[in-house]
């Protein structure tokens, strides 16, 4: 199968979004299925407002079309609604063409903490948005549950999985200086995450903020005592975490939170709030986490619990079942869909000048 992915997220960026279509994207290729991606690397870009490392592709619906008629896929998956995929959206919707989306961001969340917008209207946007696609892909039955209460009902799970042979326990973990334990945060360092309710704990031990943002260099400023390790990946990142006692999860606004996995997998235990995130990947496991409304308690529990069964719980989360999963998801298109678009594409640029002459 040849499969089109529209994703506005992508690299140079580093966050969770990026890294799951990277994983799965390889796992769909070694599945022998086709991939071609539509990405902001193919164009202009200009910088997001409040964080210029995300890049906002200049994108038009016919732009982008062009990409998709030459790739001429069988099925079509627009990850993202951000100018990519609202411009793939539009052709697709214009040609009666069947696509999938995938919702892993809240949008609405993190706008109203950000820029004070109200989520009704961000939620009225994301709901314009997922309403023509076949089926919205989403991590967990909390979030379908969540985003049916906003009105997008047609949702299918997608649950995600874990390197387990990268993220392992590792004898060459990083030492970390001071005192035990040592409680780790791996992520965006940004106020979405609610990082400083973790730097901000009263608890014994060493904290580490394992990658960056714009909050960073306020962070830095304000906790000194912190270790501050920068943005890590791969191999590296898995030396980080297998330095480490304990994963900490501030964050209340994560739709799933793929650190969660490789933290586990690394033999960590978890502390974090009892949200949807946490609650739908650690909630039936008590033996590998402690979720409690005080950061601190949370904190205390997990750090008495067991790194083995940390690591046993993470092992039934596999990447290839993740991509099998999202082929499954998919919706083909019809025998002859890209022939016919070729050739009204052909037609429309024939005519366009002798509209442009009458036009003037």
């Amino acid at each position: 199968m040849k499969i089109a992915l529209v994703t506005d997220a992508w690299h140079p960026q580093i966050n969770g979004v990026v890294r799951t279509w990277s994983v799965v994207l390889d796992e769909l290729q070694r599945a022998g299925h086709e991939v071609v991606t539509v990405t902001p690397d193919q164009y202009r870009t200009l910088p997001c407002p409040g964080d210029s490392t995300i890049r906002l592709a200049l994108a038009t619906p016919d732009g982008v079309g062009d990409r998709l008629i030459e790739a001429a896929p069988d099925v079509i998956h627009i990850a993202t609604e951000g100018p990519l995929g609202v411009a793939a959206r539009r052709w697709c919707v214009r040609h009666g063409l069947a696509f999938t989306t995938s919702y892993h961001t809240h949008f609405p969340q993190y706008l109203q903490m950000r820029l004070g917008m109200p989520k009704s209207l961000t939620y009225a946007a994301v709901r314009r948005f997922h309403a023509a696609s076949a089926r919205v892909m989403v991590t967990t039955p909390t979030l379908a549950d969540e985003l049916a209460g906003h009105g997008i009902r047609h949702t299918a799970l997608w649950p995600r999985g874990v390197d387990a042979r990268t993220f392992a326990p590792r004898a060459d973990a990083v030492s970390i200086p001071g005192p035990r334990p040592v409680m780790i945060y791996v992520g965006r360092v940004a106020v979405e995450k609610s990082i400083e309710e973790f730097l901000a704990l009263d608890v014994p031990g060493t904290k580490v903020v394992v990658g960056d943002g714009p909050a960073r260099r306020g962070l830095e400023a304000r906790y000194p005592e912190a270790v501050f390790a920068g943005w890590q990946s791969g191999a590296d990142l898995a030396r980080w975490y297998a330095g480490a006692d304990v994963f900490v999860f501030p964050s209340r606004t994560d739709t799933y939170g793929l650190v969660l996995l490789e933290a586990l997998a690394s033999g960590l235990p978890v502390a974090a709030y009892p949200v949807p995130g946490p609650q739908d990947v650690l909630g039936d496991a008590p033996h590998v986490a402690c979720l409690d409304s005080d950061l601190a308690r949370a904190v205390a529990g997990a750090v008495r619990l067991s790194p083995a069964a940390a690591r046993q719980h993470a092992l039934a989360f596999s990447w290839a079942a993740c991509a099998a999963r999202f082929a499954d998801l998919t919706v083909a298109l019809p025998a002859g869909t890209w022939r016919r678009l070729a050739r009204r594409s052909l037609m429309t640029r024939a005519i366009a000048p002798a509209r442009r002459l009458l036009a003037g």
